[in-house]
């Protein structure tokens, strides 16, 4: 089995190419859908995020509002006050990395080898790259970045563009990315592109994931 981490900066296109890979035989889960689940009423991490962030950040039937937390850690857009993401982040990644070693043994005992790969955008700033054995960096032009997460939200590129930055300034920049990948992906050309690179990745991750078993 060969645990692989798929990272890169907001909007690069990592959920896009996770589909490559899932397509192409490779067993592929979510950090933020895992922390989704366990922002859940009932679960552990709820409790601390609103214990934190106060009850604000909560829509009426007592789920979490995930714009209203992103607000509550980033600040409201546009904004200038300091962020509280670290603080947010120290609560939910010692979780979700748990629920991503937990998943990628699952995946072992059922297929020695299976490339388990993680689609997480904060691998390197959650100190979590050792737990991989190849990382993968998507990365991809800032404007692109900007008319990708415009799309996302239905929102113009002018009020898009000092929110990806903010976020951004909140995650390693690309340079420092890619000197710790195995394997860059430049995402900032065509589909077909970028599938070609993913199908050449995705055979020497089968070569190693089948010699390691």
């Amino acid at each position: 089995m060969l645990k692989v981490g798929l990272t890169g900066g907001i909007a690069s296109g990592k959920s896009v190419i996770g589909e490559m890979f899932l397509g192409l035989g490779a067993r592929l889960i979510l950090a933020d859908q895992i922390a989704h689940q366990l922002m859940q009423p009932g679960q552990a991490v709820y409790d601390q995020v609103v214990r934190h962030f106060g009850n604000g950040i909560l829509n009426a039937d007592g789920s979490v509002n995930r714009r209203r937390l992103a607000e509550a850690a980033f600040g409201p857009p546009g904004g200038t006050g300091p962020s509280k993401v670290g603080e947010l982040n120290r609560i939910v990644h010692p979780a979700v990395i748990r629920r991503q070693d937990e998943w990628m043994e699952e995946a072992g005992r059922h297929d020695r080898h299976a490339i388990a790969m993680v689609e997480a955008a904060l691998i390197l700033e959650a100190g979590a790259a050792d737990r991989f054995d190849r990382l993968i960096v998507v990365t991809c032009r800032d404007q692109q970045r900007v008319q990708r997460f415009a799309q996302r939200l239905k929102i113009d590129a002018e009020s898009a563009r000092p929110e990806v930055e903010r976020r951004m300034a909140a995650q390693l920049p690309d340079e420092e990315k890619v000197k710790a990948a195995d394997y860059v992906i430049d995402n900032s050309g065509s589909l077909d592109a970028t599938g070609k690179q993913v199908r050449e990745i995705y055979a020497r991750l089968r070569e190693e994931a089948e010699s390691s078993a």
